[in-house]
């Protein structure tokens, strides 16, 4: 059964497994103590953090091991802002880092601090000129990651880094979906990354803070990890994760290109195979494993659970696959459809062109299936996969009075918002407007992309007694 969400967790790699046999037996006891058990533990202890720097690119005494990618970004985070906080309360951060960074950042922002998101590109990309308007004297710091978790976009960190650099604010990257790729070449401050990204055990994260970085831990501390990571060190899982590390790094250029030219061939192939599909992310500056496309009138809880019995394990950021109904915040503050959204990442070494292959075969057959299930309007062909935009000209508005619809789907949740508004949008004549009442948060993203996708005007939204009226104007 292949497996298709590397970007999630991926699969153990082969030599995480040995090491970490290895190392149950030789890496048991505490590498505090002086007797051999505890010296030859510390020997382990020491030679995985030199690997795993020398991946990173810092020095061993820069780098800690943490429980988990989560814990690192938390320690960082609040490490940094508390070393600075002479400086200001302030933390910038991009609207589509991982939700470990915005937790962290609404943690700050409860106890008083402040907190600015700058928006993205549609492809999920920051502008270095924006991020770096926003930089200022009362910065603390400011966080940003390598590439996208959901669409692989990278981020011009480099450019970022420099303009942090230049008004003497730190930088914290999230590189836990690149490291596996490469070193982050950028002068970063503070960076974190997660074990199980690259196929390492779960439960070890890293953090490596920059000599001359003011960094003041907080919660509870002891002599380990530098007094930034409290508690027992996991010996046999850091030293898997060190030595996967190397491993997937010695791989990692002729991978890239083997699975950059699988997920090509998805791009390519999927707008051409499934109709009213919007593949998403960065084209060219992006993660070589990682594509995003979403489709219209389509459930993305059902698609996923109808790929899963088609033998294809993927992952969604639409609002249908979350008990909280709220769209991806990645999507959502790419401004894109996010309905029936499928997020395909390769695992290196384990993804072969038959499953690439087989998988497109499938999917058209499933999407279908769905969409037919939930009564969906006859697609009307392929979309670009590029930025949606509106005609150029409109076409003269019927003479006389706009007629006009309204559309109650209050309580009812996507995909059928959209569904009930692409099956009335003919019954009005150009220039007559469709209103529709709903309640679905993702209905906020997915009604203005389905007006991009079908050539119609999205008019705005308004409050309504119940739930929020959106307003589409027929223009073909």
């Amino acid at each position: 059964m292949p497996y298709f969400d590397a970007a999630s967790a991926a699969p153990l790699h082969p030599v995480a497994r040995q090491a970490l046999h290895a190392s149950l037996d030789e890496g048991w006891a505490d590498p505090a103590r002086l007797h051999r058990e505890g010296r030859r533990a510390r020997l382990l202890l020491d030679a995985a953090r030199e690997a795993a720097a020398e991946a990173v690119g810092c020095r061993p005494d820069e780098l800690v091991f943490t429980p988990s990618g989560t814990q690192a970004i938390h320690t960082g985070i609040s490490g940094a802002l508390a070393g600075r906080r002479r400086v200001g309360r302030r933390l910038v951060v991009s609207a589509v880092e991982h939700s470990a960074v915005l937790t962290a950042a609404a943690a700050w922002e409860a106890a008083g601090g402040s907190v600015t998101e700058v928006g993205v590109d549609r492809h999920g990309a920051v502008s270095p000129d924006t991020y770096a308007a926003e930089l200022g004297s009362a910065t603390a710091l400011a966080c940003l990651q390598s590439a996208n978790h959901e669409v692989g976009t990278e981020q011009p960190v480099r450019e970022v880094a420099e303009a942090c650099r230049a008004v003497g604010v730190p930088l914290l990257v999230d590189a836990a979906q690149s490291l596996a790729w490469g070193p982050v070449d950028a002068d970063w401050s503070l960076l974190t990354a997660s074990a199980h990204k690259w196929g390492g055990p779960a439960g070890v994260g890293l953090l490596a803070v920059r000599k001359g970085v003011r960094f003041a831990p907080q919660g509870p501390a002891d002599e380990r990890e530098s007094g930034r990571s409290a508690g027992f060190e996991n010996i046999p899982a850091i030293v898997a994760a060190a030595a996967s590390l190397r491993a997937v790094r010695a791989e990692a250029a002729d991978e890239a290109v083997r699975l950059r030219a699988l997920v090509d061939r998805i791009r390519a192939r999927v707008p051409e195979l499934v109709p009213d599909v919007e593949v998403v992310g960065d084209p060219v500056r992006r993660l070589p494993h990682v594509v995003t496309f979403s489709c219209l009138y389509v459930d993305g809880e059902t698609l996923l659970h109808e790929l899963d019995r088609a033998g294809f394990s993927v992952s969604s950021g639409s609002s249908c696959t979350s008990s909280t109904l709220i769209p991806s915040h990645v999507l959502r503050a790419m401004g894109v459809l996010s309905e029936g959204n499928v997020r395909v990442s390769l695992p290196p070494s384990g993804t072969s062109e038959e499953d690439v292959d087989r998988f497109l075969e499938v999917l058209p057959g499933v999407v279908a299936g769905v969409r037919e299930r939930y009564g969906a309007p006859v697609p009307a062909g392929p979309v670009s996969s590029g930025p949606m935009s509106s005609p150029s000209s409109s076409p003269s508005p019927s003479p006389g009075p706009a007629k006009s619809l309204v559309v109650d789907a209050l309580g009812r949740r996507c995909p059928i918002p959209v569904i009930e508004l692409a099956k009335v949008i003919g019954d009005v004549p150009v220039g007559g407007t469709v209103t529709v009442l709903s309640d679905d948060e993702a209905a906020r993203l997915d009604i203005p992309a389905w007006c991009g996708m079908r050539g119609q005007e999205y008019v705005g939204e308004q409050g309504a007694e119940q739930g929020v009226a959106y307003k589409v104007r027929r223009v073909v």
